[in-house]
């Protein structure tokens, strides 16, 4: 009861693939990637999900249905993390609330000064009866553009420029944006991605120092939509929220302000 997508076959080739799905060298059972509950391929259906790495790949299963079969491409800290958590090296995911402080530091947007770096918070927010998961980008200095020499703050113009938009109501979705996606991987997050240079492979835009707990709530609407929100914001506009309604509030201020961008991205991972 074994999937093996084509992606995934493509990588690991017919002959393991077909060791798989004959049972030779499937797990007798397995922790879930994305729920992290036990499961048994003789008993389920059971996706195989491909962490590939720059130079290694790492074989890891999920519920069928949690997740598809499929790669997810990470880099090579990515893939130790993961391995870590495979093979029970790593403590078992803590729900981080909703107003969970900043994860790190992470690569500065469109070659910012290096003084600033993003932090994101994790969160849903009501749109038509509905709870969406979202990411709160907020610098933590300004953003200059570039070769700039001027002290103004040129972040959501350097956002815009790369396909977000400004968000005039949070009660609405914001419109999605090419190449750019947000990589949860093992159940926590671990990025968000931008397109590559020339049309090349995905590079982070944001990375987490070390992968961010969600709650179950947030990586459940996630799995749901395949969708996330992700809203940004210039120092100062948004701050650390304690709860996602006082999040909310400090969200539709920024849209009221003129100091919020958004865009939605595809769920990369499990």
């Amino acid at each position: 009861m074994l999937d093996v997508s084509d992606d995934v076959r493509a990588e690991i080739g017919e002959e393991e693939a077909a060791r798989l799905i004959a049972g030779d060298s499937a797990p007798g059972s397995y922790d879930c990637t994305s729920c992290r509950a036990p499961g048994d391929p003789e008993q389920e259906r059971t996706s195989t999900v491909l962490f590939l790495g720059e130079e290694t790949a790492v074989l890891a299963f999920a519920h069928a249905t949690c997740i598809p079969s499929q790669v997810v491409p990470v880099s090579e800290e990515q893939l130790k993390d993961a391995v870590r958590t495979i093979t029970g090296g790593q403590a078992a995911d803590t729900p981080a609330p909703a107003g969970a402080p900043p994860a790190g530091p992470g690569p500065d947007p469109a070659s910012a000064p290096r003084q600033a770096v993003l932090g994101v918070t994790c969160g849903q927010v009501l749109i038509d009866d509905q709870l969406h998961p979202a990411l709160v980008v907020e610098p933590t200095a300004p953003i200059t553009r570039p070769g700039s020499d001027g002290t103004g703050d040129d972040f959501l113009p350097l956002l815009i420029e790369q396909g977000f938009m400004p968000v005039n109501d949070v009660a609405r979705p914001p419109a999605p944006v090419g190449g750019w996606s947000v990589l949860l991987a093992m159940g926590r997050l671990h990025a968000i991605l931008q397109p590559g240079p020339a049309g090349g492979q995905p590079t982070s835009w944001w990375q987490a120092h070390q992968p961010l707990p969600v709650t179950d709530d947030w990586r459940t609407a996630a799995n749901r939509s395949r969708t996330v929100h992700v809203y940004a914001a210039p120092v100062g506009t948004i701050g650390q929220q304690p709860r996602e309604d006082l999040l909310r509030e400090a969200l539709e201020k920024a849209a009221a302000g003129g100091l919020l961008v958004a865009a939605a991205m595809p769920l990369a991972g499990t």
